[in-house]
């Protein structure tokens, strides 16, 4: 089969591709690459455009019309830069998306599968959250998944379209494979900037944030490899209507489904995880949130297996060894 993926140029919409490819079926690939990776792109079906541009989206459907569905990820994605950049990340995530979005149902292509966060999630007592706790987005960039959800929600309702939102966790890890990883020059997320330490590129870690409400005072999260989360993008696209059957609520062909591993680890914990597969200490500077923090939370993944089939297989340990061996190869591949 054929799956387009918006963002598909990205560290996840790359290795999304990956999983379609080694089980035999066909992504195309569309990408801005205003944050993607041309690398990523190379031996695959390729459209370098906007998602807004509906002229560019309506030539790949006329070019590919047996596309079964759409793995929508593109985005914007740095919690900090969406405080500075507010209207960046409203216009990049949400206005582009609306249209994207109408533009599919415009052309009759109704299953989306869309790229949603856990960042929109309140934070709530033991800090595991199911699809039915409370949100509350506290940030530019996760009130841009939050609208987005609503958008696609409402466009279920109204048009012909099917959604599922899978909210993601916090991936960790590359493709086992060395084809894509993380492909940020300077990464800000956690495993990013430990892989840069330890490597010599940056000299300190900064641990921010100390006195959350959790078990250690550091921030709790669910680390989910990449490649786990990937493969459950194919799960949701072969299950798709078994999960729009029994996942959709109030008549609307519309479901959210958590990507976790349903275990949360502080960031003091997984800076002792990545030392112990380091086989070294790093030096760490203790600093306060960066603007947009929260304490966290970690994921009930039941309705993922109940509608998917799907849960994720691989450890902590495996996702910091693949992101150290493609920490040692980025810059092979990757031409800044």
């Amino acid at each position: 089969m054929k799956v387009l993926i918006t963002g598909g140029a990205g560290y996840i919409g790359s290795t999304i591709a990956s999983v379609l490819l080694d089980s035999g079926h066909t992504p195309i690939l569309l990408d801005s690459l205003i944050t993607g990776r041309r690398e990523f792109t190379r031996d695959r079906i390729f459209y370098e455009a906007d998602i807004a541009d509906r002229a560019m989206v309506r030539r790949i459907f006329s070019d590919h019309p047996d596309i079964v569905a759409t793995i929508h990820c593109a985005a914007l994605i740095v919690v900090p830069e969406s405080v500075s950049r507010p209207y960046d990340y409203y216009r990049e995530n949400v206005v582009k998306s609306m249209e994207f979005f109408k533009t599919l149902s415009d052309l009759g292509y109704p299953y989306v599968v869309f790229s949603s966060s856990a960042a929109i999630y309140d934070v709530v007592p033991g800090f595991m959250v199911t699809e039915e706790s409370p949100l509350q987005p506290l940030s530019p960039y996760s009130r841009t998944k939050f609208m987005m959800e609503m958008v696609l929600k409402d466009f279920c309702h109204a048009y012909n379209l099917k959604g599922i939102a899978l909210r993601y966790f916090n991936p960790i890890g590359s493709d086992p494979q060395m084809r894509t990883g993380l492909h940020i020059q300077h990464p800000s997320h956690l495993i990013g900037k430990l892989v840069e330490v330890s490597m010599g590129r940056e000299s300190v870690f900064n641990l921010t944030g100390v006195d959350w409400p959790t078990r250690d005072g550091s921030g709790i999260r669910d680390y989910i490899h990449v490649w786990d989360l990937a493969l459950a993008h194919l799960k949701a696209v072969e299950n798709f209507d078994k999960a729009i059957a029994e996942g959709s609520e109030d008549g609307v062909n519309y479901t959210v489904i958590n990507l976790g591993t349903g275990k949360g680890v502080t960031v003091r914990e997984f800076l002792v995880a990545f030392e112990h597969v380091v086989g070294k200490k790093l030096p760490v500077s203790i600093q306060p949130p960066r603007p947009g923090d929260v304490a966290g939370a970690y994921a009930n993944a039941d309705r993922a297996w109940k509608l998917l089939g799907w849960k994720a297989e691989k450890s902590i340990e495996e996702g910091i060894k693949d992101a150290l061996k493609w920490g040692e190869i980025r810059e092979t591949i990757i031409k800044y």
